[in-house]
This record gives C-alpha cells, sequence and structure tokens, in this order.
C-alpha cells in the first residue's frame, strides 16, 4: 500500500444508516461533515472519490436520486454525511417542504455537524439553493468548504477565472470560514486539497515534523 493510500482516512468508510425523519438521526456525539449541493451537483462522485471506493454513495444522471441523509461512519467518532440535492430535482412539493424542514433543522440544531463541503458546478456557481444553504451555515457559524466540481469540464484558465469569481463572492457576501477550490471525480483534480480540509475539521492532521 503506497503512502496516499496509508493517509486517506477515508477508504475506512462505510455506509451507517439512512434518515427520513428527525427523530431517525443517530447520537449527536461525535463529529459529522455533512456533504452539500444542488441536484446532480457531484456529491456522490465526490464521496465515492474521496474514499477511494465508486460504491460508497450511488451515483446516478437523474437528479435528486438521494432521498434520505445518508451516514457514513469512518470510525466511532466521525462521520461524513451525505444530504438530498437540493434545486430542480422533480420531486412532489410536500417532499420538498418536509426535506426543507429536515434539512434546516438538521443544519441548525446538530451539535455534532463541524462543517459543510458544498458542491457548486464549475460551469453554474452559485445559485439560488447554494445561496440560502451558505446562509443557514452563517447563522451557524459553521466553516464551508466549497467544491468547484466538474473542473474538467473547462481549460486551467477559464477554471482558475471561475474560482477566483466564487472567491470574491463569498468573501463579499459572508463572514464565516468560507474556503473554495476546484475538484473533478472524473481526473482527481483537488483531491487531496479536499482531503487535508476534511484531516483538519475532523482533527486527524498530523502535526508537522520538525525541520533541522
Amino acid at each position: 500500500m503506497n503512502k496516499s493510500a496509508n493517509d486517506n482516512h477515508y477508504n475506512k468508510a462505510d455506509f451507517l444508516l439512512g434518515v427520513h425523519q428527525l427523530n431517525q438521526l443517530p447520537l449527536d456525539i461525535g463529529i459529522e461533515i455533512a456533504f452539500a449541493g444542488r441536484s446532480n451537483a457531484g456529491k456522490s462522485s465526490a464521496l465515492n472519490a474521496i474514499s477511494g471506493n465508486k460504491r460508497l454513495a450511488r451515483t446516478s444522471k437523474t437528479p435528486g436520486r438521494t432521498q434520505q441523509i445518508n451516514f457514513f461512519q469512518i470510525d466511532s467518532e466521525r462521520h461524513l454525511v451525505d444530504l438530498p440535492g437540493y434545486g430542480y430535482a422533480k420531486v412532489p412539493i410536500k417532499v420538498k417542504q418536509h426535506w426543507q424542514h429536515v434539512l434546516g433543522q438538521y443544519l441548525l440544531t446538530r451539535d455534532a455537524l463541524q462543517g459543510v463541503v458544498i458542491m457548486v458546478d464549475i460551469r453554474r456557481l452559485l445559485r439560488e439553493y447554494d445561496l440560502i444553504m451558505l446562509e443557514l451555515c452563517e447563522q451557524r457559524n459553521l466553516p464551508v468548504h466549497v467544491l468547484l466540481t466538474k473542473a474538467d469540464k473547462l481549460k486551467r484558465g477559464p477554471a482558475m477565472a471561475a474560482l477566483h469569481t466564487l472567491e470574491g463572492e463569498l468573501h463579499k457576501e459572508f463572514s464565516n470560514p468560507v474556503t473554495a477550490q476546484l475538484f473533478s471525480a472524473m481526473t482527481g483534480t483537488g483531491l487531496q486539497q479536499v482531503r487535508a480540509k476534511l484531516d483538519e475539521w475532523f482533527g486527524l492532521t498530523k502535526e508537522p515534523a520538525d525541520t533541522y
């Protein structure tokens, strides 16, 4: 096993449970990092790439496939959480209203939630529901890390320009800690960077070695 594989804590991730109602949530202890994003923005693909397990989270070309809060256990104290996609998913109004309530309560009241990774399609940048998610995180002062997904769809120059535009908007509109990066589940662009951010939030960051 190579060094990068040894350093990937997330290849231990395993499905724990799926939740439809707030009273089904696991005990509110430990550390949870949630993955959010517009339907079809690439949440499941990002989770699979980060874990190195292509079958960890179910992927689909059909927007709105994830219709529950999915918990993936790394160890007894750390969990990755896949939230239902928001936006244009073709689901009944009552289902949308249900998930708006459940997600809002989860984001605003869950003590174990220590950070949110938001997936944003690089070709579309921030939309209305992304801004709502960011505002909810702002209310809790939750740190946010934005993945500009599908970065392989643009050449390097336009991709960097999109990142700079996004960073400018985030820093202008939000005061809680928000960072952003380019990401592609297809090519692996930004994979080590997002793993490092998760390590930081989960308290898995190694102390820097002494230098002489």
